[in-house]
């Protein structure tokens, strides 16, 4: 499915090499002025050409991440109809992928998409590759609008590359990395402040499940907790529910329903799997082939991931408060 969300949906297309990416908004109320230099922004942040807490991407693409607003906006406010936009592939370069037409990479999603569908985007991963998060950032961004009117706060955060948690050497970590030719996990950390109590349903419409089910459509994420999360296998209950930390041990939410304190959790995301160190290919023939990772890939996709994982944040609970 292309579409995230019920009263407030979001639904996306297009391929990272193809004309444009885009997405349709519904549900957004009439009359709300977009800022559209916080989208610019958030897309700035999420290109990897902005600081975020602590580590730069080296790669910091110029996509030239300019949006073209079809449908739902006059003048920069909302009409309340269908919201519609594009984000121009101004930098594709299909000729880089040629080669992948007849091999797969390892760790990519070429051969699964081959096998469903009998055909594919070669592309860059067409619709499996990280490009395709950037319309997500602009419909995450006016859903962080919405929210924000509400009182409603979202802010993700860098807090750990591979085996560093230091911030400061944040930089020096990925560039040591990046000079090698390989790549790098990483975790993002987000925390929600301003949610009132009530926001969640039981059983199966439990705000983290709905929060995981979003950050794991996330590219290379791996992984999501909440509150304590896995380190909760080594408490004991007196520690959890006796603890002056009770917030955090909890995560902001019980029985999947918001309590009214800060909602935090954290999402891991995985090494690229391409880099440009020499790595197996698996033609479609079914001969083993070596060849180098042609192409432009980040070091650390965790860094650029920040701006994805507040957008998937905000969307999730936009629909929730619409309801």
């Amino acid at each position: 499915m292309n579409t995230l969300g019920e009263k407030f949906s979001f639904t996306s297309f297009g391929e990272s090499h193809g004309k444009a990416i885009g997405g349709v908004l519904d549900g957004v109320p009439a009359g709300v002025r977009i800022d559209m230099d916080m989208i610019h922004e958030a897309l700035d942040k999420r290109a990897g050409r902005v600081k975020v807490k602590g580590a730069v991407s080296p790669r910091a693409l110029r996509e030239g991440d300019e949006v073209e607003w079809l449908s739902g906006v006059m003048d920069g406010v909302t009409l309340g109809t269908p919201i519609a936009f594009i984000i121009r592939n101004k930098d594709a370069r299909p000729e880089d992928y040629e080669w992948l037409k007849h091999s797969y990479r390892i760790g990519h999603a070429d051969r699964t998409y081959q096998e469903k569908y009998g055909i594919r985007d070669h592309r860059g991963g067409g619709r499996a590759s990280a490009r395709e998060t950037a319309s997500r950032v602009v419909a995450g961004s006016v859903a962080q609008q919405l929210l924000k009117a509400k009182g409603v706060d979202i802010k993700a955060k860098l807090v750990q590359v591979g085996e560093e948690k230091n911030p400061e050497r944040f930089d020096e970590y990925i560039a040591v990395i990046q000079r090698d030719g390989d790549s790098i996990g990483g975790i993002v950390e987000c925390v929600i402040t301003g949610l009132p109590i009530g926001v969640g349903e039981p059983i199966f419409d439990k705000l983290q499940s709905h929060l995981a089910f979003a950050m794991m459509s996330i590219n290379g994420c791996k992984g999501f907790e909440y509150g304590s999360g896995f380190e909760s296998v080594g408490l004991k209950g007196s520690e959890m529910y006796l603890s002056d930390n009770h917030t955090l041990i909890s995560g902001g939410i019980a029985g999947g329903i918001s309590d009214g304190t800060p909602v935090v959790f954290r999402c891991v995301f995985k090494p690229t799997a391409s880099n440009r160190k020499t790595f197996e290919a698996i033609r479609r023939e079914g001969d083993e082939a070596k060849g180098k990772s042609i192409g432009r890939h980040d070091a650390c996709i965790a860094v650029r991931a920040v701006a994805v994982v507040e957008a998937m944040a905000a969307l999730v609970l936009q629909d929730f408060l619409s309801k």
